[in-house]
C-alpha cells in the first residue's frame, strides 16, 4: 500500500511544531485499498476526496474530515451494478505522545488514541471503520429494482402458485 499518494495521509509537520491555528486541507487521490463490505465499497484505486480540518490540541491533533467517493457494488436483489456517491464524516484524535490520555477506568480498549509517528497522520483506519458501520451489507437499487416485474419469484411464494425457477440459479442445472 503506497501511503505517499494516499488521500488519507496528511502532513502535519507544521502543526506538530507549534502552530496553534487549525489548518484546512483538501486531498484527492486513489484509494489505496478497497474500503467497505462485500457487496458495495470504495474500489481500490477509486477516486476519493478528503476535506479535513486539523486542529492542534496541545499534545494531540484532532482531524475532522469529510470523505466523499463513488462506490462500486451490486444490488443483492437483481445483481445490477450500482455506483452511488457516498460521504463519510471522520472525527479522530491523534496523540503526539503515548501518555496523552490516561484515565482510571479499567477498560481502556474504547479510548485508544493513535499516536502520531513522524510528520503524518493517516485516517485510513477511521475511514474503514466508518464505511463498515455506514454502508449496507445488502445494498439494493434506489427506488426498487428495474427488473422488479421479472420472473424472479418472491422468497415467500404463495402455496399453489406455479413455482418459478430463479434465473440467477439457472446455471446450476448443469451440475445436477
Amino acid at each position: 500500500m503506497n501511503t505517499e499518494s494516499s488521500p488519507f495521509v496528511f502532513n502535519v509537520g507544521t502543526l506538530v511544531r507549534g502552530s496553534a491555528v487549525p489548518a484546512s486541507m483538501q486531498q484527492t487521490g486513489p484509494s489505496p485499498v478497497r474500503i467497505g463490505p462485500a457487496m458495495i465499497a470504495i474500489p481500490e484505486n477509486g477516486d476519493v476526496t478528503v476535506n479535513a480540518t486539523i486542529t492542534p490540541l496541545g499534545d494531540a491533533l484532532m482531524v475532522d474530515a469529510d470523505v466523499s467517493a463513488e462506490l462500486s457494488g451490486e444490488c443483492v436483489r437483481c445483481l445490477q451494478h450500482m455506483a452511488p456517491q457516498a460521504q463519510f464524516h471522520i472525527n479522530e484524535v491523534f496523540a503526539l505522545t503515548e501518555d496523552f490520555i490516561t484515565g482510571d477506568d479499567g477498560d481502556g480498549e474504547d479510548d485508544d488514541v493513535t499516536v502520531i509517528t513522524g510528520d503524518t497522520v493517516d485516517i485510513l483506519q477511521a475511514v474503514i471503520d466508518e464505511a463498515g458501520m455506514s454502508l449496507p451489507f445488502n445494498p439494493q437499487c434506489e427506488g426498487g429494482c428495474v427488473q422488479s416485474d421479472s420472473e424472479v419469484p418472491e422468497p415467500d411464494g404463495i402455496a399453489g402458485e406455479t413455482e418459478l425457477v430463479d434465473p440467477r440459479w439457472a446455471g446450476l442445472e448443469k451440475f445436477l
